[in-house]
């Protein structure tokens, strides 16, 4: 079983859409963390099983509970993906195609699928720093990584009860993912998605995500020739 997990922050007038879409696919968990809106009760309206976390503690930490929780009701996997809007559930079926049926050189099957989206659709300031953080992370592990922050991924039931001892809270927590997958010995695919901008607001304040991704980039190098466990 493959559950759908969408963190949200203040997407009520968007979270409703997405959830109802990404249902004609997947049973969804939303985690709410923290929003002073109604973001909660709309996506229950939708459908989705909602877990409410208070106070707000980021996105790591909201992917972190949504995980247990989805791992508690079975699942598999778990596909990720943003409640406002940029991620198209009508896509859904790549992932779970390429979950379904690995190519026969990546068996057993990935422990983690990403969404790869198009850096030329971006506006040119955050295409070049996508680039840069492309060409930075791929030096840190030693692998072409195409695209490490795109939230729209599917995780296997072992690479997410591995990430489950991260202490990432913010977006650092989803690149660490491809970390820890290379050194679980896991396979990383990928599927081409979509590049959306809904207009909703971003939550990425430029000065202080450089500085973070710095910190990852290093941490990265070092963390990917260290042994899980």
């Amino acid at each position: 079983m493959i559950i759908a997990l969408i963190p949200g922050y203040n997407e009520a007038p968007r979270i409703g859409a997405v959830v109802a879409a990404a249902r004609e696919h997947l049973p969804v968990i939303v985690v709410d963390d923290g929003s002073p809106d109604a973001t909660a009760n709309v996506a229950r309206a939708a459908g989705a099983m909602v877990i409410e976390q208070r106070p707000n503690q980021g996105k790591g930490a909201a992917l972190r509970a949504g995980f247990r929780k989805a791992l508690d009701e079975g699942a598999d996997a778990i596909l990720t993906l943003d409640a406002d809007g940029q991620h198209d559930p009508d896509e859904i079926p790549r992932f779970v195609a390429a979950w379904a049926t690995p190519p026969a050189d990546q068996e057993p099957r990935p422990d983690l699928i990403i969404g790869r989206r198009t850096f030329r659709s971006m506006p040119p300031i955050r295409r070049l720093s996508n680039e840069i953080g492309r060409m930075a992370f791929s030096w840190a592990v030693g692998r072409d990584i195409p695209d490490n922050q795109s939230g729209y991924r599917l995780i296997s039931r072992r690479l997410a009860e591995a990430a489950l001892t991260s202490d990432e809270a913010g977006f650092a927590f989803e690149v660490e993912q491809i970390t820890t997958c290379i050194r679980l010995g896991g396979t990383i695919a990928w599927v081409p998605i979509r590049t959306i901008y809904a207009g909703a607001p971003s939550h990425i304040r430029p000065v202080s995500h450089l500085r973070e991704f710095i910190r990852i980039v290093r941490r990265a190098r070092s963390d990917v020739r260290k042994p899980l466990g």
